[in-house]
């Protein structure tokens, strides 16, 4: 079982490490990689193996759905942020701040329904 753990924090810390390399190189591939769902993937992946159980993936993917949509405010507060010349960890916190921010709203949301 330890090794089984090992293979998936290795698996995806590559995924994570060929990301920010690329990006040295080229940003635009880097970007193109980075939205790709391969965390979501890889999180699906390990859930299945390790539960079998299509019930919590399928609650999974759809919780994933739902808060895929407020994470995109760090997208747009970041370089909002950075162009207007907010230091970058000043930039970087404010827009995890905002992005909390809009999944707790979400989350609020979510249970109303």
């Amino acid at each position: 079982m330890r090794l089984y753990a090992a293979v998936k924090v290795l698996l995806t810390a590559i995924v994570i490490v060929a990301v920010s390399e690329i990006a040295k190189r080229l940003s635009v591939f880097g970007a193109l990689i980075a939205p790709l769902p391969l965390t979501s993937l890889l999180a699906i992946v390990w859930l299945y193996l390790d539960t079998g159980d299509t019930a919590k993936v399928s609650n999974l993917t759809s919780d994933i759905l739902w808060l895929l949509i407020p994470s995109l405010l760090f997208f747009i507060a970041l370089p909002i942020l950075l162009r207007n010349g907010v230091h970058f960890w000043v930039s970087l916190l404010i827009s995890c701040l905002v992005t909390a921010a809009g999944y707790g709203a979400t989350t609020w949301m979510i249970g109303r329904r």
